[in-house]
Protein backbone atom coordinates (compact mmCIF):
# COMPACT_ATOMS: atom_id res chain seq x y z
CA UNK A 1 0.00 0.00 0.00
CA UNK A 2 1.76 3.31 -0.83
CA UNK A 3 -0.06 6.72 -1.25
CA UNK A 4 1.24 7.72 -4.34
CA UNK A 5 -0.07 11.78 -3.66
CA UNK A 6 -1.86 13.96 -1.15
CA UNK A 7 -3.23 17.40 -2.03
CA UNK A 8 -5.89 19.34 -0.26
CA UNK A 9 -9.26 17.16 -0.56
CA UNK A 10 -7.40 14.37 -2.37
CA UNK A 11 -5.34 11.25 -1.91
CA UNK A 12 -3.79 9.14 -4.57
CA UNK A 13 -3.32 5.55 -2.96
CA UNK A 14 -1.77 2.47 -5.34
CA UNK A 15 -2.93 4.46 -8.57
CA UNK A 16 -6.38 5.29 -7.35
CA UNK A 17 -7.90 9.04 -6.29
CA UNK A 18 -9.94 9.33 -3.54
CA UNK A 19 -11.79 12.57 -2.57
CA UNK A 20 -13.28 12.00 1.19
CA UNK A 21 -11.69 10.88 4.10
CA UNK A 22 -10.51 7.45 4.17
CA UNK A 23 -8.39 4.21 6.41
CA UNK A 24 -5.93 2.34 5.07
CA UNK A 25 -4.71 -1.00 6.09
CA UNK A 26 -1.86 -3.04 4.81
CA UNK A 27 -4.00 -4.49 1.93
CA UNK A 28 -7.40 -2.44 2.12
CA UNK A 29 -8.39 1.21 1.74
CA UNK A 30 -11.57 2.02 3.32
CA UNK A 31 -12.84 5.04 1.33
CA UNK A 32 -15.88 7.79 2.50
CA UNK A 33 -14.43 7.40 5.94
CA UNK A 34 -16.89 9.67 8.33
CA UNK A 35 -16.51 10.40 12.23
CA UNK A 36 -19.50 10.52 14.71
CA UNK A 37 -17.77 14.13 15.27
CA UNK A 38 -16.01 16.25 12.11
CA UNK A 39 -12.85 16.88 13.42
CA UNK A 40 -12.42 14.61 16.53
CA UNK A 41 -10.91 11.08 16.37
CA UNK A 42 -12.92 8.83 18.89
CA UNK A 43 -12.88 5.25 19.83
CA UNK A 44 -15.90 4.63 18.08
CA UNK A 45 -14.72 5.65 14.31
CA UNK A 46 -11.55 3.62 14.54
CA UNK A 47 -12.84 0.41 16.08
CA UNK A 48 -12.27 -1.62 13.04
CA UNK A 49 -7.99 -0.37 13.24
CA UNK A 50 -8.21 -2.11 16.86
CA UNK A 51 -9.55 -4.95 15.72
CA UNK A 52 -6.49 -5.40 13.43
CA UNK A 53 -4.34 -5.23 15.97
CA UNK A 54 -1.68 -2.80 13.80
CA UNK A 55 1.70 -1.82 15.72
CA UNK A 56 1.58 1.57 14.54
CA UNK A 57 -1.33 4.02 13.36
CA UNK A 58 -0.90 6.86 11.70
CA UNK A 59 -3.35 9.68 12.12
CA UNK A 60 -3.52 12.51 8.97
CA UNK A 61 -5.25 15.41 11.55
CA UNK A 62 -5.61 17.30 8.11
CA UNK A 63 -3.72 19.72 5.82
CA UNK A 64 -3.60 22.60 8.42
CA UNK A 65 -3.91 19.68 11.50
CA UNK A 66 -7.43 20.65 12.61
CA UNK A 67 -8.61 17.36 13.10
CA UNK A 68 -7.61 16.49 17.30
CA UNK A 69 -7.00 13.05 18.89
CA UNK A 70 -9.23 12.67 21.68
CA UNK A 71 -7.50 11.51 25.03
CA UNK A 72 -9.11 8.13 25.29
CA UNK A 73 -8.02 7.14 22.22
CA UNK A 74 -4.46 7.69 22.76
CA UNK A 75 -5.11 6.11 25.96
CA UNK A 76 -6.60 3.17 24.52
CA UNK A 77 -3.79 2.77 21.86
CA UNK A 78 -1.08 2.86 24.43
CA UNK A 79 -2.61 0.22 26.88
CA UNK A 80 -3.15 -2.07 23.71
CA UNK A 81 0.73 -1.51 22.81
CA UNK A 82 -0.25 0.48 19.24
CA UNK A 83 2.27 3.39 18.50
CA UNK A 84 -0.12 6.74 17.81
CA UNK A 85 1.63 8.92 15.20
CA UNK A 86 -0.52 12.18 14.63
CA UNK A 87 0.58 14.70 12.12
CA UNK A 88 -1.11 16.83 9.17
CA UNK A 89 -1.72 14.57 6.37
CA UNK A 90 1.41 15.57 4.61
CA UNK A 91 3.94 14.76 6.76
CA UNK A 92 1.03 11.35 8.14
CA UNK A 93 0.99 10.81 4.46
CA UNK A 94 4.72 9.78 4.11
CA UNK A 95 5.35 8.47 7.66
CA UNK A 96 2.46 6.13 6.30
CA UNK A 97 4.85 5.06 3.26
CA UNK A 98 8.01 5.19 5.03
CA UNK A 99 6.36 2.22 7.63
CA UNK A 100 4.39 0.66 4.83
CA UNK A 101 7.65 -0.03 2.81
CA UNK A 102 9.86 -1.29 5.94
CA UNK A 103 6.84 -4.03 5.98
CA UNK A 104 5.56 -2.70 9.11
CA UNK A 105 1.93 -3.50 10.27
CA UNK A 106 0.46 -0.24 9.97
CA UNK A 107 -2.79 1.64 9.11
CA UNK A 108 -3.40 5.18 8.39
CA UNK A 109 -6.51 6.91 9.18
CA UNK A 110 -6.62 10.16 6.66
CA UNK A 111 -8.65 13.48 6.98
CA UNK A 112 -7.89 14.88 3.58
CA UNK A 113 -8.96 18.17 4.44
CA UNK A 114 -9.10 20.78 6.82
Amino acid sequence: MRIEKYSFGKMVVDGKIYTKDLKLFPDMVKPEWWRKEGHLLQLDDIKDIIQFKPEILVVGKGAFGFMKVSPEVEEKLKDLGIELIAEKTGKAAEIFNRFSAEKKRVCGAFHLTC
